[in-house]
């Protein structure tokens, strides 16, 4: 998945940048979606995809799960510079199956909300724009243009596209674990208790 806009502004897409603006619901900083996973209260997707590095270490999982807010989750995932080096050694490989699945959860857990909100996307790029993070984001150059390979705004709109490819409304879709060894959070094999609201 590649999506760089060469030529395209950022007034043909959806872009989300800060968490209180329109789209920023779409972010995995936004506190507004809790999770429920195992029966444990995720405050934010950003606080489930860090936990997720680490499966080997539940301490670590804990901390960050504990964390009051999505920033701060982050920066508990990176704590003194250890924590980034001690992520699961197949991490790169696939953090993109990882989140994949957190937005699926994401929906899962808020299907009105959440579900409203990708739809409110449709027809239009969605784009995570970014400071200087051109892999998960997109930065916006001098020229007025967007450019990384926003794979989060790329999932986010394959979760759309599949999550509506029946009707315009947001329908359940399977929550299968990716195919991932050591899928655990705070040493137990993950278990999603269904929406929310």
């Amino acid at each position: 998945m590649n999506w760089e806009w060469d030529g395209r502004g950022a007034d043909d897409c959806v872009v989300f940048f800060k968490v209180k603006e329109q789209w920023g619901g779409l972010s995995n900083m936004s506190n507004d979606f809790p999770l429920a996973v195992g029966g444990v209260r995720v405050g934010s997707s950003e606080a489930l995809y860090q936990a997720m590095r680490f499966p080997h270490r539940p301490d670590w999982q804990r901390e960050i799960l504990d964390a009051p807010h999505a920033m701060r989750a982050k920066m508990m995932s990176k704590k003194g510079g250890r924590r980034k080096t001690g992520s699961r050694p197949d991490w790169e490989a696939v953090q993109e199956h990882v989140m994949r699945w957190v937005l699926r959860v994401k929906l899962a857990c808020h299907p009105k909300e959440f579900g409203r909100l990708l739809r409110a996307t449709t027809g239009r790029p969605i784009v995570e724009r970014s400071s200087k993070d051109r892999y998960w984001g997109a930065v916006l150059e001098r020229d007025g243009v967007l450019r990384g390979e926003n794979r989060l705004g790329g999932l986010l709109m394959e979760l759309r596209d599949q999550s509506t490819a029946v009707t315009d409304e947001p329908t359940f879709l399977p929550l299968e674990q990716p195919a991932i060894s050591d899928f655990r959070l705070l040493g137990e094999p993950v278990r999603v208790e269904g929406a929310a609201n």
